[in-house]
């Protein structure tokens, strides 16, 4: 996909999945967000991807658009972590984020979910965030007209995947 066709589909977004890592140890959770001007913005109670992000600020998020298993995009992010405190310097951004994800329904979850872990309930400190881009690859999955047309007698699977399975079956049988 072109940069311009994944910063469009960023834009529609509205549900991620942000991944960070911490002594080596990745995770991967979903997020409401919102797209604008190179930044990924979120919302989030204190937590463990919170707590990790702070730890190690290089993150990688990742947006799927699914119409059918042969038609969908995805679009990946690397980027750098930044907290929206209610620090004098920071307040505009903060309002910025609220702005942008307050228009969706129920734009809070699931980061104001309350959590009980280990019997006790969580903590429900609420912050705002924003990722900045620093990188975005794109990719696009498309269904093949010419092996749709002819998939009556496959189940389905189109010209290109009964290639696949010929050369894997031609491989197996030349063992």
């Amino acid at each position: 996909m072109s940069r311009q066709a994944s910063i469009e589909l960023l834009a529609r977004a509205r549900l991620c999945r942000v991944a960070c890592a911490h002594e080596g140890q990745p995770y991967v959770t979903p997020m409401r967000c919102a797209y604008d001007d190179n930044h990924f913005y979120g919302f989030s109670t204190l937590g463990q991807k919170i707590t990790w992000m702070r730890a190690n600020p290089l993150v990688c998020v990742l947006v799927d658009e699914i119409v059918s298993p042969q038609d969908w995009a995805s679009v990946i992010v690397f980027g750098k972590y930044e907290e929206l405190t209610d620090a004098t310097h920071l307040v505009a951004h903060r309002q910025h984020a609220y702005n942008l994800l307050q228009t969706h329904p129920v734009w809070w979850e699931p980061g104001y979910v309350e959590t009980v872990l280990h019997g006790k309930a969580r903590l429900m400190e609420f912050m705002y965030f924003r990722i900045h881009i620093e990188q975005i690859s794109g990719h696009r999955g498309a269904p093949d007209a010419a092996g749709l047309a002819d998939s009556g007698a496959s189940g389905g699977t189109g010209r290109w995947f009964r290639r696949i399975l010929g050369r894997s079956e031609q491989q197996s049988g030349d063992r």
